[in-house]
């Protein structure tokens, strides 16, 4: 840990940079643009809403006892849109509650961080915040009974209640001494929950962070990096923490020019993915290079009986090379890797040359050999920017070599969706596809449950809203 004279002179430092980045922020010029992630499809919504007793299509599952819930960028005061990044909005949590086969309410909140209880009047909630990064927006997880908002870079956890208002920002009982991540995965054969996390003023480490099945920290091993990497998302098998060290690093650069996410590509910066013993040291990683890409999500992980490693991915071509106001990736496909330790090789072969994100699976299956990956479709051109303005979910077979596309029509844009079995055991396709579609034509959104095995047949249950609800990241079904 550092000294108390180190800690001083951090202090310092960071606060003349902060002065300056401040300041030329307001002398940004001005977009003669609108921005794409504060219009169309993603603007942001302005107020709270409840609403109950939701209107269904269909019959909702007895079985679904629960709340699906999604976060996502939802900016509280009006931002400047010089400077506004995708990914530094304040997060706004939305759930629908489902039980006995109805939909009892739904609800958005902003997760209470400086920004929302400065625009609401409130106070802030108890408990360690991060400086500028203290309304998750990233991601929201079941973990021990409880709701947490997540967010990676810094940013500490806030506890949130059942019914989404926020309880306190809590790094898991006071267990967490340094960042978190947007995207722990949890193995269902060990219960341990895994993540790789970093933090922006930390360049030359990430660390590896577990909870026990009471999501309190029983690991925070620091791996020794260098140029303050992103690491948006990991991933885990039997032995191993997946550490995708890849070329979007820190910018001082931006940073001090006042943009408000100082990361970009850095063509200097080696492409790599580590292999970490779970409960080895840090200084034990295996690193072994990968050709230079950016991987935001991967799907599942396992190992092969030789000895190497598969992972399946979302690989972006290049990010944050041009935009600075979002993502921007020229191209983005589903590939698998098979690494190998002892060669030190990466062996990328292409799943799906189709541009697509946020690729979910049986998540029964972490650590383990599986079949399905489900994705959504991105446009072929998304210009500047990395645009959410697909119509299609996509299914795709490992074990036959097919893609599947369900097109939900012209101006209905589908989220990510997440996979719920429908018994502890079963078959890896026996349950039900949820996730969130946003109709254009109408300014509405649908929660759609789909049956998994019958994957372009006639939705199960369709949840109706009567609004937009704006596309955000990451979302999760949260049983009860």
């Amino acid at each position: 840990m550092a000294s108390n004279v180190e800690n001083l002179i951090r202090s310092a430092v960071t606060k003349g940079i902060t002065k300056v980045a401040d300041y030329n922020r307001r002398r940004l010029p001005r977009p003669t643009d609108a921005h794409p992630y504060l219009s169309g499809i993603h603007t942001p919504m302005t107020e709270e809403l409840t609403l109950e007793a939701l209107r269904v299509e269909g019959d909702i599952p007895a079985a679904l006892s629960g709340r699906y819930l999604r976060n996502g960028p939802n900016p509280a005061l009006p931002p400047d849109p010089a400077s506004y990044h995708w990914f530094t909005g304040a997060g706004m949590v939305h759930g629908i509650r489902i039980e006995d086969g109805r939909a009892h309410w739904y609800r958005n909140r902003w997760v209470r961080g400086a920004e929302a209880c400065e625009a609401l009047g409130e106070p802030l909630p108890p408990g360690p915040r991060g400086d500028r990064n203290d309304a998750p927006n990233t991601n929201v997880v079941g973990l021990a009974g409880r709701t947490f908002a997540i967010v990676e870079a810094g940013g500490k956890p806030v506890e949130l209640s059942d019914t989404l208002d926020s309880i306190a920002h809590n790094p898991f009982d006071g267990t967490l001494a340094g960042p978190y991540s947007a995207h722990p995965h949890h193995d269902p054969f060990a219960n341990e929950t895994h993540a790789v996390t970093y933090a922006g003023g930390e360049p030359n480490r990430v660390w590896h962070v577990v909870l026990d099945a009471d999501a309190h920290v029983i690991r925070e091993e620091p791996v020794a990096v260098s140029d303050g990497p992103s690491i948006h998302d990991c991933a885990i098998t039997e032995h191993y923490a997946l550490v995708f060290d890849l070329p979007v690093t820190f910018s001082m650069k931006s940073l001090l020019a006042g943009h408000s996410f100082p990361y970009a590509w850095n063509e200097h910066h080696r492409a790599r993915v580590g292999l970490l013993p779970r409960t080895g040291r840090g200084d034990d990683i295996v690193w072994v290079p990968v050709d230079p890409c950016y991987v935001f999500h991967p799907a599942n992980a396992f190992e092969t009986a030789d000895g190497k490693v598969i992972v399946d991915v979302v690989a972006h071509d290049t990010m944050f090379a041009r935009s600075k106001r979002g993502p921007d990736s020229e191209r983005s496909r589903l590939e698998r890797w098979m690494i190998d330790p002892a060669a030190r090789t990466t062996l990328r072969t292409v799943i799906d040359d189709q541009p697509q994100e946020f690729p979910r699976y049986d998540e029964r299956l972490t650590t383990r050999p599986y079949r399905y990956i489900y994705s959504v479709a991105l446009p072929e051109s998304a210009g500047a920017e990395m645009a959410i303005a697909e119509t299609r979910l996509l299914r795709h077979d490992l074990e036959k070599g097919t893609t599947e596309a369900r097109d939900f029509g012209p101006g209905r844009h589908p989220g990510e969706f997440v996979f719920v079995p429908r018994a502890a055991a079963g078959a890896e396709d026996d349950g039900w596809l949820i996730g969130l579609v946003v109709d254009m034509n109408d300014q509405t959104t649908e929660l759609m449950i789909l049956n998994a095995d019958d994957f372009n047949g006639p939705p199960q249950a369709v949840v109706h809203l009567p609004h937009r609800v704006p596309p955000g990241f990451h979302g999760n079904w949260v049983a009860d």
